[in-house]
């Protein structure tokens, strides 16, 4: 019998060292990669094939947002390709951050060429702008419950430095036990020196990323309506559930609201990775969660986010751990023996 699942697409930062040759050793013939390199050469960048197959993964080079989208992009949705259809029955699909881009693709809002098309042109105007910068935060202990107090701490804290003069710090991303927080270098500073480092490792900045989902990409967004036409866009053929945990169903889209969230609420406005997760598991209720590749690190988000709205009674992480033992319930095609679940 078929399970149920909701695939998620990852968002920058999921394609590092471990990562490279991600296409060659999982896709080899993968069937747009062609038509993707040639966008790319056309475009005077170099292409996907090279970027992935190169001798050494260089953090200048593939961490830019104009190598690192298309990168992403081409794993996650050749990934999505690769699911056994015989196994799973897809009931929705929903993304983090860049992957928003890359699951309007897997929905068929985009067709591949053209979900490139929004994934380089915004990843390359991100990169060519820089404005701004991300760092994470959590309000959560190692066991994925909330610390008391934290959340209103941080909240507090970054609008406190937010009101300060040549300040700007906001909410980026709600990412499960955790958040994004963007802004300029001097917010960003700020909130570095007067937070407590927890976990020997937050809060932790960035690497070439700008600051995403606030109305620092004002410019950002204007200039991607601009090059990215509406005609682009069309019906999907799966429910999709947006940054703000809304749902964009078959059929039913209006193209024109779809297009304008996509290149502006999307964009400068803070994205709700948990909501999307809480929406797809209440209205959709799938037996499983699919995390597309490259990379492993959104697991524990969406595994946080679904512990924070109580999904199958699960409070913590020993509880998600203990009840997914034998009947994985979140697979992740980033790691190999939960890929050939999948495949």
């Amino acid at each position: 019998m078929k399970q149920t699942a909701v695939v998620i697409a990852p968002g920058r930062g999921t394609y590092n060292k471990a990562e490279l040759g991600y296409l060659a050793r999982h896709h080899p013939a993968a069937p747009h990669l062609a038509d993707f390199d040639a966008y790319r050469q056309g475009q005077g960048q170099e292409s996907v094939s090279a970027l992935d197959q190169a001798l050494r993964f260089s953090g200048a080079k593939h961490t830019r947002g104009d190598n690192a989208s298309p990168l992403i992009y081409s794993c996650a949705y050749a990934d999505y390709q690769a699911i056994d259809r015989d196994r799973f029955d897809i009931v929705g699909v929903t993304g983090n951050s860049m992957g928003w881009y890359i699951v309007l693709a897997c929905a068929g809002a985009l067709d591949p060429l053209g979900g490139l098309q929004v994934v380089n042109t915004m990843g390359t105007l991100m990169q060519e702008r820089l404005i701004g910068g991300q760092l994470i935060y959590p309000f959560v202990d190692e066991d994925w419950v909330p610390i008391p107090g934290r959340l209103s701490e941080i909240n507090t804290k970054m609008a406190d430095i937010d009101g300060r003069a040549d300040h700007v710090l906001a909410l980026s991303i709600d990412l499960g036990g955790m958040l994004v927080l963007a802004g300029n270098d001097a917010g960003l500073k700020a909130f570095e020196k007067e937070m407590p480092a927890v976990q020997e490792r937050f809060p932790m900045r960035l690497q070439n990323h700008a600051a995403f989902h606030t109305a620092l990409q004002a410019p950002v967004a204007e200039e991607g309506r601009r090059r990215l036409p509406q005609s682009l866009f069309k019906q999907p053929d799966l429910p999709l559930i947006d940054g703000r945990g809304a749902f964009w169903w078959p059929k039913s889209c209006d193209l024109e609201a779809l297009w304008t969230y996509t290149l502006n609420h999307q964009v400068v406005e803070p994205y709700d990775f948990t909501s999307a997760i809480r929406s797809a598991a209440r209205e959709l209720m799938p037996d499983v969660f699919i995390i597309l590749g490259p990379g492993t690190t959104l697991g524990g988000a969406v595994a946080q986010s679904l512990v924070r709205c109580n999904w199958r009674g699960w409070q913590s992480k020993s509880d998600f751990q203990s009840t997914t033992k034998n009947a994985p319930r979140l697979l992740s095609m980033g790691i190999d023996d939960q890929r050939i679940l999948v495949v």
